[in-house]
């Protein structure tokens, strides 16, 4: 946090000059009026917080295939934004052309999280009914927030996990 410090001010109404007739007008003497002033001073200020941020890396189904990689602010996003804002391939063909757009109804966008699981969102009701049969670390990128606004680290995914061989 920043530290402040107050400076007072007098403020008087200006002085009438000689050349006023003060004869004509008598104006009341007023009180000095005391203002404050905050000022934040160099030496005490401190940095602004850093914005947690997650590091993402994704793989490709088959080996050999190119490692993308993005940064997110932790809590912010779900991994299917993520990725489409990066341009990073999330669905296979048939999802390409009948995904849900996001909305956990059709199962498509199905991803495995190989490291950092710990920084998601546990798997919601949606991803429990349409992942019962498959492994613990898979997920649906459209139910899958990244972070939780306060935790930073990298989470590797891998896109396309039935396709792995």
């Amino acid at each position: 946090m920043s530290a402040l410090s107050f400076s007072p001010v007098a403020l008087r109404p200006p002085e009438l000059s000689s050349n006023h007739r003060s004869s004509a007008v008598s104006l009341p003497r007023r009180r000095a009026l005391s203002v404050s002033f905050a000022s934040v001073s160099p030496e005490t200020s401190t940095a602004p917080p850093q914005i947690p941020e997650i590091q993402l890396e994704f793989l490709g189904p088959k080996p050999g295939d190119p490692v993308n990689r993005a940064t997110a602010i932790s809590g912010e996003k779900l991994l299917r934004n993520i990725m489409l804002d990066n341009k990073i391939e999330l669905y296979a063909a048939y999802g390409k052309v009948m995904n849900c757009g996001g909305g956990g109804s059709c199962g498509t966008c199905i991803v495995e999280i190989i490291d950092g699981k710990d920084l998601l969102n546990e798997r919601t009701n949606t991803e429990l009914r349409y992942l019962k049969k498959n492994p613990e670390s898979w997920r649906l990128a459209c139910q899958t927030i990244v972070g939780n606004k306060e935790n930073f680290g990298k989470v590797v995914v891998q896109r396309l996990p039935q396709w792995k061989k």
